[in-house]
């Protein structure tokens, strides 16, 4: 068995969700991915732990990045979908406005996570499936 990676083999994207908004004011989500080696212009970042939005429907507050470090989460949009954060997969949060979504954790109870906040003129290079 060989484990050396070939430049082939090395993955270019990483997994992403993203939340956007759609009519009437309700949340929905896209699956797709992100390029890998991609710079994204952002200010600053921050880290948080805190749950204590957990079962409550909100938008995020910007656009934004979001990369769990630890934690599985199932996130819940307006028309009741639903899909699974966890490490390895990046979440875009756009939907901004309207209801939002809600999210609750799996498999224990904390999510460890760092949020990077876009501008509203920077690209997300989010690449739909």
């Amino acid at each position: 068995m060989n484990t050396k990676l070939d430049k082939a083999d090395t993955p270019n994207y990483l997994k992403a969700v993203r939340l956007i908004n759609i009519e009437e004011g309700k949340c929905d989500f896209e699956t797709g991915r992100i390029p890998i080696r991609q710079h994204i212009n952002t200010n600053y970042f921050f880290a948080q732990t805190d749950i204590s939005l957990e079962h409550s429907i909100h938008p995020a507050p910007r656009r934004q990045y979001v990369i769990t470090l630890k934690g599985k989460l199932k996130f819940t949009v307006s028309n009741g979908t639903n899909f699974i954060i966890e490490p390895g997969i990046i979440l875009i949060a756009a939907d901004t406005s309207g209801e939002g979504h809600t999210w609750e954790t799996l498999d224990g109870n904390e999510w460890e996570r760092l949020y990077l906040p876009l501008e509203d003129d920077v690209e997300d290079y989010f690449i739909a499936d």
